[in-house]
This record gives C-alpha cells, structure tokens and sequence, in this order.
C-alpha cells in the first residue's frame, strides 16, 4: 500500500512513521508514506498557501491552487482508491473504516490548516472526508498520523501475530476484554483463574462474556447496533 499525504507542515510526521509498527510495515515493504510539503507547489511568493476568506471572517483559507497542482501531479502519477480530507466535519473514523481501507492500494491524504480548505478543491478532487472525534485540533497532521495508523496495523504481515488485530476493539462492535501478564499475584491482586486454567474453550468464553460486559457499561450503542 502507499499513502501520499499533503501538509504545510510536513515535520509534524516524521515521528509517528519513523517508530514502532509504522517502521516494521515500512522497512518489510508492505507500506509507503510519502509526506509531501505543499509549500513546494504554490506558485506564489515565499510559499503563500492560504489567504483571507471571501465575506470576511477571522482565519485563514488553504487556497485551492497549491493543492490542485499537487493533487492532479500525484494523480499522473498513479490512480487514487480514495482521496481523503481530514476535516472536523467528516464522517466519524471507525474501526470498519480502517478496515475497508487497508484493502486498498493507493490512497491521498489532505492534511487541512487554518480554517480549512477552499471547498472547491472538496467539491472536484475529495472523495472521502474523515474526522476522528468531534473536536478541532490545529491542523489535519495528527489526525493523518492516526488514520494511517489504523490502516497499516491491519495491512497482512505488519503485526507479527497477524490474529492480534482481530482481537481488537470494535472489530465485532464489542470493546476488547481485559487483559492480563505476569506476575500471576501481584500484590494481592490476582488473575482471574480461567485464564491460568489451560483451557481455550473457557478462556475463550470468559473473554466474550467480559467483551460484552465491558461494551454494555461503556459503550452500550454498540451492543444497540447504533
């Protein structure tokens, strides 16, 4: 898989794929990111981006210049599955979203700023808009470094124990039971007994009892179908 994401602020990425399981994928060759600094495409002086927004109002516009000369030179390059903007106002990122996407090939990534992007360059080049909670961070980066993270954790062969992903939260809309290591006893507090059992049948049913348990306290509207 490879993944193109459009920043003004490029820096903000080199550490979330530079460590951990975004390296493995990278370094294995089952994932590319490539971070593109959308300064490197305005053809306005001293790297202009944004501008002030027609009807007025505080805050600044990402111009759609800039983005469609990056957009349609990456688009001669390779065909786009998807072409996502990370916007507050997207629709809400889930586990089942992750999941679609990680069967994908090719996906671009706009990181917005400001106020956002100019809409046309939403109306003409988007295809997929994608928030990750219902609240405004500085810009689209971090939220970018979040999705990618998701995807490339399910890619085949990332995770070294590839059943690992399947056990997660919200792939079967149940939150993940708890979990336990050693020390067996650790002051006092000790492991639940079916899981030192040996027995796969009851830790397995212990397991989906506690999922459910665990969903229906805090997280009922999953359980709901919501």
């Amino acid at each position: 898989m490879r993944i193109d994401i459009i920043s003004v602020v490029p820096d903000l990425l080199e550490s979330p794929f530079n460590h951990s399981i975004m390296k493995r994928a990278q370094s294995r060759g089952l994932l590319e990111v490539h971070v593109h600094n959308l300064r490197d495409y305005t053809p306005y002086k001293q790297g202009q981006v944004d501008d002030y927004q027609y009807g007025g109002g505080a805050g600044m516009v990402m111009m759609p210049e800039p983005l469609a000369i990056l957009i349609e030179k990456l688009k001669e390059e390779r065909e786009y599955d998807e072409i996502i903007y990370m916007t507050p106002d997207g629709n809400l990122f889930e586990q089942k979203t992750a999941n679609r996407l990680s069967l994908k090939n090719n996906l671009m990534i706009i990181c917005g700023h400001y106020k956002g992007i100019d809409e046309r360059i939403r109306q003409h080049f988007v295809t997929m808009e994608i928030s990750i909670g219902d609240y405004v961070l500085s810009g689209g980066e971090l939220a970018a470094a979040v999705v990618v993270d998701a995807i490339g954790r399910l890619i085949p062969g990332v995770l070294n124990d590839e059943t690992s992903a399947l056990f997660d939260s919200y792939q079967d809309n149940l939150l993940a039971p708890p979990v336990y290591t050693r020390p067996a006893d650790f002051r006092g507090w000790v492991v639940p007994e079916v899981l030192l059992s040996g027995d796969p049948k009851k830790v397995d049913a212990w397991r989906h009892e506690e999922a459910l348990k665990r969903t229906a306290e805090r997280r009922p509207n999953l359980l709901e179908g919501e």
